[in-house]
């Protein structure tokens, strides 16, 4: 029974933070041999309770929650730091060309390891990833998730048409494919299949016909594409789907929205668009260095709470530029303070975090499972040094109360900020 001491940092079902300066997490391993949190709390309070076990104490350190990537792209790895001048050239000139080159399985394999690495080095825990059209990039990713004992949910892409030779699928062996990955993956160890259509223009009705008959059937695996990222996208969408309402309600259409369905990006939404996302109880993963970089517009947080439906936060690599949840939260920060587009608002720090943990769980799904560190979730954290670089220390040394420290990590933290990244 691993017992650890350290301050420690974990929320309340409302997103709260509760914050021990000198805390105590306690841990047990499951019948799964799954580590989950059996006591977590202040020391004071609750060391008694494990008299005579052997203490792990990090002093200086804070153990918090493991973070959870809402979206993002394992194949596209390669693709960060592409210049393009936006969303389609940088698909047309980046993505595919590399993302053929998963058809060689020792390629895919070799990547899915440094893409890993990559994640545990910034401290996220699980993730919610794409692959390629090729369904040996998920037998890649998959397995290097499983060796770690990683959370990570994934799925084959599904691209039949507007895509190049080398990524552009066949509609029936590519649902042929999915099902049986779905048979194999799907709910092993701490693994989950995603079923992928890449985005609706490059997919024909009966493929997403076929992706929504799937969905249907296995109810409890999840949905990923993305949706209302930029104009052109959207003016192309609309073309190809005249009798859909929205660009959003085409998925809707091939009953494609529903619990345990995830959308990247979401930004061009109008209000009937964060109703659907409301009654279908459908999540946003909310990609903002993404967003920034490739100009495509700004996630309305505002609005999106208001309409009462759920997102969390997303690196989006490649079109991301960074694996650091640190970045990403910055860049969130910076999206919700842009007031001309949009309401602007300051998010507070603790939301921030929140959105990349525990909030991000419960728009997966994943409510109490993971990202968070309460009685019963899985034992997934991360060491945190605030002395990790001098600016860092002098900032947080000067820190009066919780919200200062979380926005200095925020603001000047990336993966040196990650001492230790602990996986259940």
């Amino acid at each position: 029974m691993p017992i650890y001491r350290s301050a420690l940092l974990r929320f309340t079902p409302e997103g709260t933070a509760i914050y021990e300066e000198d805390g105590l997490l306690a841990t047990e391993a499951d019948a799964q041999g799954t580590q989950r949190v059996l006591g977590a709390g202040s020391w004071s309070a609750l060391s008694g309770q494990y008299a005579g076990q052997e203490v792990t104490h990090w002093p200086g350190r804070i153990i918090a929650p493991g973070f959870v990537d809402l979206h993002i792209h394992y194949p596209q790895t390669d693709v960060i730091g592409s210049p393009a001048d936006g969303l389609l050239p940088w698909l047309e000139n980046y993505t595919f060309p590399h993302e053929s080159r998963f058809s060689d399985s020792a390629y895919a394999a070799e990547v899915a390891r440094f893409f890993v690495d990559e994640l545990l080095r910034n401290g996220v825990t699980s993730a919610v990833t794409f692959c390629t059209s090729h369904p040996g990039s998920v037998e890649a990713l998959m397995h290097e998730a499983q060796s770690r004992h990683m959370r990570m949910i994934a799925g084959k892409v599904l691209q039949d048409r507007h895509s190049p030779d080398g990524v552009r699928d066949a509609t029936e062996q590519s649902l042929i494919d999915t099902e049986t990955l779905i048979q194999r993956w799907h709910g092993k160890d701490r693994l989950g299949y995603a079923i992928t259509p890449r985005f609706a223009p490059t997919s024909t009705d009966a493929q997403l016909r076929g992706a929504g008959e799937l969905a249907a059937k296995y109810p409890d695996v999840w949905i990923q594409s993305h949706v209302a990222e930029n104009h052109d996208e959207i003016r192309w969408a609309r073309e190809l789907f005249p009798a859909s309402r929205s660009y959003l309600s085409i998925y809707d259409d091939f009953g494609l929205m529903r619990e345990r369905a995830l959308y990247a990006h979401c930004i061009h939404f109008d209000d009937a668009d964060r109703a659907l996302m409301r009654e279908r109880r459908t999540a946003a993963a909310v990609c903002p260095t993404s967003n920034l970089f490739l100009s495509s517009g700004y996630f309305d947080f505002a609005k999106a709470d208001e309409a009462g439906f759920s997102y969390g936060l997303a690196s989006d690599v490649g079109g991301g530029t960074s694996f650091s949840p640190f970045h990403t939260m910055l860049a969130a920060y910076y999206v919700g303070r842009e007031g001309h587009a949009k309401q602007g608002q300051s998010l507070s720090p603790q939301a921030l975090w929140w959105q990349h943990t525990a909030g991000a769980a419960r728009a997966a799904g994943l409510d109490g499972i993971v990202g968070n560190l309460q009685p019963g979730c899985e034992a997934d954290f991360v060491v945190l040094n605030p002395q990790a670089t001098p600016l860092l220390a002098r900032r947080t040394a000067q820190a009066r109360d919780l919200d200062e420290l979380l926005f200095a990590m925020i603001v000047l933290g990336d993966d040196r900020l990650i001492e230790r990244t602990q996986l259940a």
